[in-house]
């Protein structure tokens, strides 16, 4: 997918004409290829934690998801980015470090009032970008602009923005120039050939803002070159634009061209306290305040659908199971009907079974299901080993998406959401690669089903590990989940383990490749499922520890054991007895499916 040719970031406040804005935004692209990004600030108060802002973060998102949807689709994209900090400038100029724009436009109250929390001088000189300021609403009633001209360093981008929305409007401009007495009148003619909108120009001797303000009364909106000056060692909008801006109450529309953004802040606003990097706790509390997700917020399937016909995506679903014939028939029906009968959200679902020794692929078969048993999927090429992430591996040969989603199937209480929820980051957000579920999860004690209690492995194990050793995936609320989905290009590239510790390598291994931001998680509410027994978990806890030693190894290219003991005794009870018996538990490192060959020759890498 090529990126945007032309990109406005638009920060939005509750109270701002939002439409009028978003409609000046998109008239500001090109024809083709554009992209307006509709960014909301979430303000969390110095001292407290940035992942304070998770929950509001969500509901902001949702909201200019809901305005986005209002606003015609690709090639010219209208969609949402939120971002949690202390300082809505600070945040501001985060997001064009991180993602260049091309405009910066910025709903303004007026003269010698703030602009996104800091003064209009500020946000004059340190926007890396073109700027265009906006005062007053209405924007589509502006019919008649008045664009006053001196052929500065700004009047490209004028005329850029006054076309824009005479456009929008569907009405002119008029082009003034205004000289002091006895100066040489600029020749204006190329101007005027240079937009249709232009239907008038007009020439004018006297004092400049006189001759705006007078010009004025017959239009609906002025565009203004900032012509930023230095003046009583502060510096400030030039002194004509100024005068003129305070006599008028038309909408006011002040740009400013990127070249002038170097200019050095004297004086107080040169102040500026050094900002010092971030430690690893603020980067992963700005991770979860901002790449924690909702599956609400990706309810609506219709636009799901649009989104992935834009970007040309193909989606499959691989369901890992053994002996799950208990439950595969309902969780391949639940999915089935409503993401692929009702709303063509995938374009495959496949049951990838460990071997199982009950109905499970027959049921699955009987439902139209392609049923692959993961010992068999490159037994030739690659030979087989037992365990869920062997299959998870192997489900790549044989899925043809571009976006991979894995389910588990033994979900008592499935639903749609577990599927899109995870899907939903991915097609919004071309950043993200990776997304994993998380969720209440209830446990049954004695009969009773009690709120809590679930992810014994992941509270006892994976998650203490992560904060110690791999602070960054700290945030993660659900290490160990078993609803996840990322895109072909990235699992391709890494390998998996072939049993109990296959999440656990994959989080560690997508956060070395391609970084915490590429990583997301989505609230599932609550997963229902049939529990381990104590001795299934302390398999999975020895996996895990020796999914950890291995990372550490190969992340700090040192040899932490000479060699771990990869058998566990477990301790069995019979009736009148109870001894140790000794288990091989030990994962194998599958190397990343792009450098099988098999895989290369099917997907033509070679």
């Amino acid at each position: 997918m090529p990126l945007p040719a032309y990109r406005v970031l638009l920060p939005l406040r509750q109270q701002d004409c939002v439409d009028d804005l978003v409609k000046l935004a998109q008239a500001l692209l090109p024809k083709a290829n554009g992209e307006v990004v509709l960014m909301g600030v979430v303000i969390v108060p110095e001292g407290h934690s940035l992942s304070e802002g998770a929950l509001p973060a969500q509901s902001s998102r949702q909201a200019l998801s809901a305005l986005a949807a209002h606003f015609p689709g690709w090639p010219i994209v209208v969609k949402p980015r939120v971002r949690v900090g202390h300082d809505v400038w600070r945040e501001v100029l985060a997001e064009l470090a991180e993602t260049p724009a091309d405009v910066l436009l910025v709903p303004w109250d007026g003269l010698d009032l703030p602009v996104l929390g800091v003064p209009v001088e500020q946000v004059l000189s340190q926007a890396p970008c073109d700027l265009v300021l906006v005062r007053g609403c209405n924007l589509s009633a502006c019919r008649r602009v008045l664009l006053p001209l001196r052929g500065g360093p700004h009047a490209d981008l004028a005329l850029h923005v006054a076309g824009a929305l005479a456009r929008m409007a569907e009405g002119e401009i008029t082009l003034l120039h205004v000289s002091p007495p006895g100066s040489e009148t600029p020749e204006l003619s190329g101007l005027s050939q240079r937009s249709r909108a232009i239907t008038r120009t007009v020439r004018l001797m006297g004092e400049p803002a006189f001759g705006i303000v007078r010009e004025a009364h017959d239009h609906q909106a002025v565009v203004l070159g900032a012509r930023i000056s230095d003046v009583s060692d502060a510096l400030s909008i030039g002194p004509t634009v100024r005068r003129a801006i305070g006599q008028m109450d038309q909408a006011i529309l002040l740009v400013r061209a990127h070249r002038l953004a170097s200019l050095t802040l004297p004086g107080a606003l040169a102040q500026v306290t050094p900002v010092p990097a971030p430690d690893i706790s603020e980067v992963v509390d700005r991770w979860f305040a901002t790449n924690t997700f909702h599956s609400e917020e990706f309810a609506d399937l219709e636009q799901l659908v649009r989104w992935k016909r834009e970007r040309g995506h193909t989606i499959s679903l691989a369901l890992p199971a053994l002996n799950e014939a208990e439950m595969v028939g309902h969780v391949i029906s639940t999915l089935k009907q409503a993401l692929m009968d009702e709303v063509p959200l995938l374009d495959e679902i496949v049951l990838i079974d460990s071997n199982s020794t009950d109905a499970t692929r027959e049921i699955a078969a009987s439902l139209g299901i392609p049923v692959y048993i993961h010992q068999h999927i490159l037994a030739d090429e690659v030979g087989s080993f037992p365990g869920k992430g062997e299959g998870l591996w192997k489900s790549l040969y044989v899925m043809r998406g571009d976006i991979i989603a894995w389910v588990d199937t033994d979900i008592v209480n499935i639903h749609p959401r577990f599927v899109y929820g995870i899907l939903g980051p991915l097609l919004r957000w071309d950043t993200i690669q990776y997304v994993k579920g998380f969720y209440r999860r209830p446990i049954r004690i004695d009969g009773v089903l009690r709120a809590g209690g679930g992810g014994r492995v992941t509270e006892l194990v994976a998650r203490p590990l992560l904060n110690l050793f791999f602070p960054e995936l700290s945030g993660i609320i659900q290490p160990l989940s078993g609803e996840y989905a990322g895109r072909r290009a990235a699992l391709e590239q890494l390998p998996f383990f072939s049993g109990y510790g296959v999440e656990t390598g994959l989080l560690i291994d997508m956060l070395d490749r391609f970084g915490l931001k590429a990583i997301a998680q989505v609230d599932l509410q609550e997963r229902i499922h049939h529990n381990q027994p104590l001795v299934n978990l302390s398999r999975m806890a020895f996996a895990i520890l020796q999914v950890f030693i291995a990372r550490l190894e190969a992340r700090n290219k040192v040899k932490l054991l000479e060699e771990f003991n990869r058998s566990m005794k477990l301790i069995r009870y019979e009736p009148g007895r109870f001894f140790l018996e000794v288990e091989r538990i030990s994962d194998v490192e599958r190397p990343p499916m792009i450098t099988v060959p098999a895989y290369r020759r099917k997907w033509m890498l070679t």
